[in-house]
């Protein structure tokens, strides 16, 4: 499987969340220790992943566009990406997303998400 397919398949299924406002679904796209840094300070573990996407409006959506993809290691994974997040009531904002994914098994997670906004 190519690197921008494994990250796609994460990735789906976080915006596939993220689209239904389901905090605890993106949450578990997420490793138990992962470093999160939204907008907001940052986090450690899900708790903190699910905290950030319960408090963004309903209605938020988010899409996604992969410029990088490298796997550093068989069971590790870099990504970096454009992602527009669109709200029902303000602009769009576009930010770019670093994450690094983690292999258990035969599944991803996110063990690593940085967001970035660039003028």
């Amino acid at each position: 499987m190519s690197d921008t397919t494994v990250l796609r398949g994460v990735l789906d299924r976080w915006k596939a969340a993220v689209d239904a406002h389901r905090p605890e679904a993106v949450a578990a796209c997420f490793t138990e220790d992962a470093v999160f840094q939204g907008l907001h300070p940052y986090s450690v573990g899900r708790p903190g992943v699910a905290a950030y996407y319960a408090s963004q409006p309903p209605g938020m959506t988010a899409d996604y566009r992969v410029l990088e993809a490298r796997r550093l290691t068989d069971g590790l994974l870099l990504g970096y990406l454009a992602v527009d997040f669109a709200f029902v009531d303000r602009p769009t904002l576009t930010v770019n997303l670093g994450v690094l994914l983690r292999r258990a098994g035969d599944s991803w997670s996110i063990a690593h998400y940085q967001v970035s906004l660039l003028p």
